[in-house]
């Protein structure tokens, strides 16, 4: 009898509680269409604040370069050079030896060119290289004293050709296959040739008058795994925390690769890429920068582009305020920030730290510009396939810092002075005919060395490797 009775109370209270769910789900339902179909009130736009002025810094930022007090590239040539000697006696010379300087230090025309003491004397024993003699000391020296052919039994043009594989992105066992030489003997090759290259650049990169400067940094991995010394997995670890970076500076215009540098991605590395570009610029040359959003650039800007500034009271009575260190007048400073999402950009904003946007806006209307870093990144992407070590998905890596700044310094050199630039080409007045049947050649070839003003002609490496580097700038350009 009790069971009769509860099988009924146990259905009543069922469908109670469905009817209540029903309900609940109904209105939830009827609460969001609601609020699909109702218009939101739209917020008001907060008006933008303009850019607070930068209030300057108490104290001047450190440079590790500025406090050593680094010298400009080339040494201070003496106050008066020697006096011109003019032969009489003879035939007029035929050898060009305007180039060349005597060696010797003890010499009064030491590291001076083109002074007339410097006559040429035959081929020693049949040799391939000349020998030249200096009217003051009475010295003798062969043509190729203080370059990487001097005292090599190796056919120049062999060296010339290695060294130019390694310039176009082969690698050093690569090389080594298709000259059939030993990889240590390519290695050394490069070392001196290095050498060479850097103070070709030193020599001729100074006193340069640029209006603008493009800044930028790209990824480089260094092999530091040795056999049976340390494992794969210890090498990724260290690697993925401390990369080296490649930093370059580039002045868009005449496409000339200022200055290039290798180390890991710090203030420390900013202030010494900008400091470099600093001792090439002629002096008081402020030019536009450009660069992505690496903060650290701002304050390496300001190091060597700043001055002390008194600033006036706030009051009348009020305290006297401690002197700033605030930018130039003078200096113009943009930076492109590019925003990631999954390994994709999603955004790009332009921002004008120091200056104001017309007078950046007017430096680059010029040339018909905006904003922008393209052309730094167009040069990424060059060095990327020019330079063995740098490029993505190889094995070719370095195993140290040196090798991988040796083989950036002659990539450097042969940039600027040996590869014409397709953009900076100029039409002829007059096509010129060219050997066999093709077409006339129509364009000039120019190197950006010679869209920069500090060369007349394309270079060939092996001109590059012969030409004896004086130990200061002479007075006329050679």
């Amino acid at each position: 009898m009790g069971d009769e009775l509860f099988f009924p109370e146990l259905l009543i209270f069922g469908l109670l509680w469905l009817s209540v769910i029903l309900s609940w789900a109904w209105l939830r339902q009827r609460v969001a269409t609601d609020q699909t179909n109702s218009h939101p009130a739209k917020q008001a736009k907060r008006p933008a604040k303009p850019p607070k002025p930068f209030a300057g810094l108490t104290h001047k930022p450190y440079c590790a370069a500025c406090e050593d007090g680094a010298q400009p590239h080339t040494k201070a040539p003496p106050v008066v050079p020697p006096p011109l000697i003019i032969s009489t006696r003879g035939c007029p010379r035929k050898v060009d030896t305007p180039h060349h300087f005597c060696p010797h230090p003890r010499c009064h025309y030491y590291g001076w060119a083109g002074r007339g003491n410097i006559h040429a004397n035959g081929h020693p024993n049949s040799g391939p290289w000349r020998q030249f003699h200096c009217g003051a000391c009475g010295a003798y020296f062969l043509e190729t004293h203080g370059t990487p052919f001097h005292g090599k039994r190796v056919a120049p043009e062999l060296l010339a050709w290695a060294a130019g594989a390694v310039a176009e992105g082969l690698g050093i066992r690569a090389v080594a296959r298709v000259f059939e030489v030993d990889p240590n003997t390519v290695l050394q090759w490069l070392i001196e040739v290095a050498e060479q290259a850097a103070a070709f650049s030193q020599y001729f990169l100074n006193d340069l008058h640029v209006t603008q400067v493009q800044l930028d940094e790209l990824f480089a991995l260094l092999s530091i795994a040795k056999a049976g010394e340390v494992s794969a997995a210890e090498v990724i670890q260290p690697l993925s925390h401390s990369p080296h970076w490649v930093w370059v500076a580039l002045d868009p215009v005449s496409k000339l690769l200022l200055t290039i540098d290798v180390g890991q991605r710090t203030l420390a590395m900013a202030q010494q890429l900008v400091h470099q570009v600093t001792q090439i610029l002629a002096p008081g040359c402020v030019p536009l920068f450009l660069t992505d959003g690496f903060k650290d650039y701002m304050r390496a800007l300001l190091t060597h582009f700043g001055h002390w500034v008194q600033l006036p009271r706030q009051r009348l009575q009020g305290p006297t305020l401690k002197p700033r260190w605030l930018p130039l007048p003078q200096l113009l400073y943009a930076q492109v920030v590019k925003s990631y999402r999954r390994r994709r950009l999603v955004r790009v904003r332009h921002r004008v730290v120091f200056g104001s946007v017309e007078r950046v806006r007017q430096v680059l209307a010029t040339y018909g510009w905006q904003i922008n870093t393209a052309f730094i990144e167009r040069i990424n992407l060059t060095i990327r396939q020019r330079v063995a070590a740098v490029g993505r998905r190889v094995i070719t890596l370095c195993k140290s810092e040196a090798g991988l700044r040796q083989q950036l310094v002659l990539s450097h050199v042969y940039y600027n002075f040996c590869l014409p630039h397709t953009s900076l080409c100029l039409p002829l007045p007059q096509p010129e005919p060219t050997n066999g049947t093709g077409s006339a050649k129509r364009w000039r070839p120019c190197t950006p060395a010679m869209a920069a003003g500090l060369t007349a002609h394309v270079w060939t490496l092996r001109e590059v490797l012969l030409f004896r580097v004086p130990p200061w700038p002479q007075p006329e350009s050679l």
